[in-house]
Parts: structure tokens; C-alpha cells; sequence
């Protein structure tokens, strides 16, 4: 069976090859020219003459395979699928920083025969990462333009019937931008149509998943997405088994009870083997890290937005009666309350009745107040917040106490999120988990997620991604 996807399996990586190869050629070329023939030559005078750049060119298609094996060697040719830019970037810094030390070690082998500049390779490396990664932001936007087309997608159908099967039959129904078209759903239990789940009943049901070998020659499957809570995990023996022999590809997405457990790690103590079931989400180095870059970015951004805010203070004071600033208590690191600061969106009154959970079509809004909320202005005070220290720019979204008595006995872990400070946005948040038209549980799940995996580029990753729901959500409010 011919695979549909072959188009961008073999045209995306060769494109990207050719793309990385022709930047860093560029790099040396450009580097050469402003080393030795713009403004750099006044202020740092080449006191050795200026080299021929045949000597670069040589050099360069010496480096440019050697660079491309430590680029496949580092898994940088793989479809790009939906990678955020900024992960490729990262890994883009990384890979050339290596080239360039290669590079600088080939230049001492050399020693005499080839006259190089240090400042030429330091723009070398400025020019690479700059020229690849534009290089791969348009070959990400060719790749998603294909998918879009229905150019290279593979037929992929999903085995399961919970949450996770859901959220994965939605996510790649929705667009084709992950290179999937989702024919529809096996269920675990029957091929009477019995094991459709509410979650999924207006998905489109192939059956049992015994069907599934003569579903994909009928269908033309190259992928089986698996989705399964891990008690029917016994399941995978006999999916295997079924489908021995058979063209296909299994792609299995974890439970959250599978996501923490592969958070093991074993530690040796004297002699003895410990299985670290539960540490602490950052050593003191990483909390010291954010912590910075939660006072540089804070300040920043409170000085840059500082003409918006004082804006939005005198539309609040103008559109409606009361204070300019709803303080709360909310809860954070450790339990910790605190008051956590908003623009105030709704009336005085709005919880004359009691805490309430904030809806869509919330009748409490003032009339200024829909519009702060739907693109998170009413947010920006919370940078005070995160300059005094009771927050984090990325973390947990906080919660009162009233609510956390409510769910803590009910949701799994909901206590953990108290392990970290709470943030401004969170991974929950981007990943369009808010409000009451979400799991709990789910929201929980990835608050866990980004704790026990956290890193300043997640950060700024979440940073990044928030700023495109801000702009372009439309599930806020």
C-alpha cells in the first residue's frame, strides 16, 4: 500500500537539508562582508589584511556536512508536524554552537594554512542561527500549507474511549496542520456500537477494534492512534497481535497516571537503590533562575505597558462605579494566600450570593469589563504581583480557598499545584483549559505536567503561545 504521507516524508526533510545547508554557506559569506567590508573594518581595523574569501568558501564546504550530520544526529530532521517555532530555535543554538567549536577545532588542525578571523566566526554563528531558522519557519509554513491542501496527510484512526481519545479525535479534526486525517474511532468493548461513550458519540465509529485490519485496507490507515485509562492497557497485547504482518504504525498517548510515572528515576544512596517517586519540582539553581527572569520580564513589562494600564484605569473609573482594583485572596506556594491583583470587570455585588465560578455568558460583566477579560487586560496588574513575589509569570493559575476546600478531596493531585508559585498563565491556559467549559481534571493534569517537566525555555514557550491565544483565542471570556 502506498502511504499517502511519502510526499512530505521525503520532500519536507530533503527540503530542510538543502535549506540548512544553503544558510550556513550564507553565513559564511555574509559574516565575510561585514567583517571586512562594512562599518566593523573602522572600528575593528583588520591589522592582517583582508583574507580572500576563497579560503572561506573552501572552509565552508568543508563544515557544511559535518554540520548537517550533527543537525540529523540531534533529530532535526524529522517533520516538523506542529513543533513551536521557539523549541527549534533552541535546538537550532545548540547544533550550531557544537559546529562552530568543530569548526574552531578544524581551524587549529589547520593552524597556518587557512587565515581566519575570531570575529568573522562569531558573526558566523550569529548569521547561522539567524538564516536556518528563518530557513525552517518557511519550511514549517510550506509543510502546514500541504497538510492544509490535503497534500502528504496520513489516514489515522484512534482506539479508545475516553477523555484523552476525545481530545485527540478534536485536536486533529479540527485542522490538518499535524499532517492527520482522522477517519474516525475504534471502540475497547463492542462492535455493536455499545462501547460509544457521551464523550464520543458524534464521532464517527468504525467498530470494534478487532475490525481494524480489514479497516485499514478498506480505509487505507497508515496510523493507529492509541488512547487507553491504564487498566485496559492489556488491550495493546492483542492490538499487536491483530495486526501482525500488517503496514502499520502505533502511536500511543499516555494517561496521566502513565505521565507520572515515567517521572521514576532510581538514585543510589551507599549501595542502595531509592526509586524517587516525588522530588521537588526545581532545585534551588532553577528557582533562582526564574525568579530572575520573573523580575527582569515583570519590570519590563510594567514599564513598556505602563501607558495602557493608566488607559484602562481611567475606562474603568469612567464606565463604571467602584474601586479601580478587585483585590482577592488567593492561594499560592505552599498554601500561602496572598491578594492577587485585576482591573475589576464586574460589579461591586457581583458575589453578594457567594463565590461564584465565571461563565460565558456571565450577566456580572461590566460594560467595560467582557472586553478586559476576553483579551486577559484585566490580567496586567498581576505583573505587581509577580514583582512583589507572591507570583510567577508562568505557573498554576490561582485559586481561593473556597474552591480548593471543594475539589481537593474530588480531583486527583489538585493540592500539587501548590508545589510551585501560581503564575499568570500556565500550560492549562494555552492549551485553552479555562473556565467552567473545561475538565478540572484535565486542567489539573497539566498544571502537574508543566511542573514536573519545567524548564526557562517551557517558560517562554507558554509565553509565547499565550501571547497568540491572547491575540487569537476566541474561547476567552
Amino acid at each position: 500500500m502506498k502511504k499517502k504521507s511519502s510526499v512530505t516524508e521525503i520532500l519536507i526533510p530533503l527540503l530542510t537539508v538543502l535549506s540548512d545547508a544553503a544558510a550556513i554557506f550564507a553565513a559564511f559569506e555574509l559574516s565575510y562582508y561585514i567583517r571586512f567590508f562594512s562599518s566593523f573594518q573602522n572600528i575593528i581595523p583588520a591589522t592582517k589584511g583582508i583574507p580572500d574569501i576563497y579560503g572561506y568558501n573552501i572552509f565552508a564546504l568543508m563544515v557544511i556536512p559535518i554540520w548537517l550530520i550533527i543537525f540529523q544526529a540531534r533529530k532535526l530532521y524529522r517533520l516538523k508536524r506542529t513543533v513551536f517555532i521557539l523549541d527549534e530555535l533552541f535546538a537550532i543554538i545548540k547544533c550550531v554552537s557544537i559546529g562552530i567549536l568543530f569548526a574552531m577545532s578544524l581551524v587549529f588542525i589547520l593552524k597556518g594554512d587557512f587565515p581566519y578571523s575570531r570575529l568573522v566566526f562569531l558573526l558566523i554563528w550569529i548569521n547561522s542561527v539567524l538564516l536556518i531558522t528563518i530557513g525552517r519557519y518557511l519550511i514549517l509554513k510550506l509543510e502546514k500549507n500541504l497538510y492544509n491542501k490535503n497534500i502528504g496527510v496520513s489516514t489515522v484512526a484512534i482506539v479508545g474511549n475516553n477523555e484523552m481519545a476525545e481530545k485527540i479525535y478534536d485536536k486533529f479534526s479540527a485542522d490538518k496542520f499535524a499532517g492527520f486525517n482522522v477517519v474516525g474511532y475504534f471502540s475497547v468493548k463492542d462492535d455493536t456500537g455499545a462501547g460509544k461513550t457521551d464523550l464520543l458519540k458524534e464521532r464517527n465509529y468504525l467498530g470494534n477494534y478487532n475490525l481494524i485490519p480489514e479497516k485499514i485496507k478498506e480505509l487505507g490507515l497508515e496510523k493507529i492512534l492509541i488512547s487507553l485509562p491504564s487498566q485496559e492497557h492489556e488491550i495493546l497485547y492483542d492490538l499487536f497481535k491483530i495486526c501482525e504482518g500488517i503496514n502499520i504504525e502505533f502511536m500511543y498517548a499516555p494517561d496521566f497516571v502513565d505521565m507520572m510515572t515515567s517521572r521514576l528515576r532510581i538514585e543510589e544512596v551507599n549501595g542502595i537503590p531509592f526509586i524517587k517517586l516525588k522530588s521537588f519540582p526545581m532545585n534551588v539553581w532553577n528557582r533562582m533562575i526564574k525568579r530572575t527572569f520573573d523580575l527582569v520580564v515583570s519590570s519590563f513589562l510594567l514599564l513598556i505597558l505602563s501607558p495602557v494600564m493608566i488607559f484602562i484605569s481611567v475606562l474603568v473609573k469612567i464606565t463604571s462605579h467602584g474601586p479601580l482594583f478587585y483585590k482577592q485572596e488567593r492561594v499560592g506556594l505552599d498554601g500561602q494566600k496572598f491578594l492577587m491583583l485585576k482591573f475589576r470587570s464586574m460589579k461591586v455585588d457581583a458575589e453578594q450570593q457567594g463565590p461564584q465560578m465565571t461563565t460565558r455568558d456571565d450577566d456580572r460583566y461590566t460594560p467595560l469589563g467582557k472586553s478586559l477579560r476576553k483579551y486577559s487586560l484585566d490580567e496586567l496588574p498581576q505583573f505587581i504581583n509577580v514583582l512583589i513575589g507572591n507570583m510567577s509569570i508562568v505557573g498554576p493559575r490561582p485559586e481561593r480557598e473556597f474552591f480548593i476546600n471543594t475539589m481537593k478531596d474530588s480531583i486527583q493531585k489538585y493540592l500539587e499545584r501548590h508545589r510551585v508559585k501560581c503564575g499568570i498563565t500556565g500550560w492549562a491556559q494555552v492549551n485553552g483549559l479555562r473556565g467552567t467549559d473545561t475538565s478540572l481534571q484535565t486542567r489539573i493534569d497539566y498544571d502537574i505536567y508543566y511542573i514536573e517537566n519545567w524548564s526557562i525555555a517551557f517558560d517562554i514557550k507558554i509565553i509565547f503561545k499565550t501571547i497568540k491565544e491572547v491575540l487569537f483565542s476566541k474561547e476567552a471570556f
